[in-house]
């Protein structure tokens, strides 16, 4: 049965944080550099000084992705004190950037002086989750089915409230935040691969985007893997709510491929729908409402959450994931979205950095 379940890969997003003040510390080198060498060929330098990337090799179950995440983030975390740092997983700047410098790599020089200001907006995390498709075609049409169900895994994986000191009243200020590049955001619909091939290159040619690596739409077909990767989710606070979002998206492709092979296509939504579910699951998290982009109509966000499951069950338990999925999604209905228990712990806290060195430990 395992056989049959798409291979899974997990890339996450930190910030390098100073424990005294919870500023970004623009230190990811010599983190990176202190990092063990099978780490370090799992890492990667990102686009801001104060950020690493942490990627998996390609997994065929959540064990290998969990024993996966936790060597990763131990190493990192180890690195990153040598560095005089905390390796912190929060999706956007919490206190401030006093050095927003990009790293010196070509490209993001060219990006820096293409997107001006909104390029040195203080950092932000997330966690991609990528899934085993190989066909292109078919990888296009899984996202046009991903696209009514993303809000909602917007909405479990929040975990960026604070921004520049202070709680915003957003769950995910990341994606607030994101909302000014014109290559991010909800996933357009598109007919087939060349549809979105087409797309994509006016964007180039136009100028609005420099490569095709630049669409960050919140699901794609991948750039540079045989895989669709979903980008929604802010960085996870622990590993096990990382794995819970790998079980998730990994059976949603695989059920939108089961839908697609029985003649069953999501209807298109509506982009303004989407949009403003996106905005509400980005503002209250699973707080209270969300809006189904198949109505407009707002409900019970837990009940969404519910009918994501049972429209993926079937995959979940071809993939022998169903079990760890309903636990955990048991311990998050428990203790809450990332965003929410971020303000528990500030409420107990002396003041942000305290929190943020909390953050760090766990």
């Amino acid at each position: 049965m395992l056989a049959q379940a798409p291979t899974v890969g997990v890339e996450e997003e930190f910030l390098l944080l100073d424990p005294v003040t919870g500023e970004n510390l623009p230190v990811a080198e010599q983190v990176l550099g202190a990092l063990p060498p099978a780490a370090r060929r799992q890492s990667s330098l990102e686009f801001r000084r104060s950020m690493v990337e942490l990627v998996t090799p390609v997994c065929a179950g959540l064990d290998e992705v969990r024993d996966a995440l936790t060597g990763l983030r131990h190493a990192a975390t180890t690195a990153a004190e040598r560095a005089g740092a905390h390796l912190v997983a929060v999706g956007a700047t919490p206190v401030a950037e006093p050095q927003p410098a990009v790293a010196d790599e070509p490209r993001y020089r060219a990006i820096v002086e293409r997107y001006g200001p909104i390029a040195l907006d203080a950092a932000v995390c997330g966690c991609h989750v990528h899934v085993g498709v190989a066909d292109r075609e078919l990888a296009v049409r899984v996202c046009n089915q991903l696209r009514v169900w993303l809000p909602t895994l917007q909405a479990l994986t929040a975990n960026s409230p604070f921004y520049a000191g202070t709680d915003t009243g957003y769950a995910s200020w990341r994606c607030t935040q994101l909302e000014r590049w014109p290559s991010l955001g909800p996933t357009p619909y598109f007919e087939s691969a060349e549809d979105y091939d087409r797309t994509v290159d006016a964007l180039i040619v136009s100028g609005v985007i420099l490569d095709a690596a630049m669409v960050y739409w919140y699901a794609r077909p991948s750039a540079r893997y045989p895989t669709v990767e979903v980008r929604v989710a802010d960085a996870c606070p622990t590993v096990a709510d990382a794995v819970l979002l790998a079980g998730l998206v990994r059976a949603l492709v695989a059920t939108a491929i089961d839908q697609l092979r029985h003649d069953a296509p999501e209807p298109p939504i509506r982009d303004c729908l989407l949009t403003a579910a996106h905005w509400h699951a980005a503002h209250d998290g699973l707080g209270g409402t969300l809006i189904d982009p198949r109505t407009g109509a707002a409900r019970p966000a837990w009940d969404l959450v519910d009918e994501l499951v049972t429209t993926v069950t079937p995959a979940l338990r071809r993939h022998g994931d169903l079990v760890r999925v309903t636990a955990g999604l048991a311990r998050l209905r428990r203790q809450g979205t990332g965003a929410a228990r971020q303000r528990r712990l500030f409420q107990r806290a002396a003041s942000l950095p305290e929190l943020l060195n909390t953050l760090a430990e766990h």
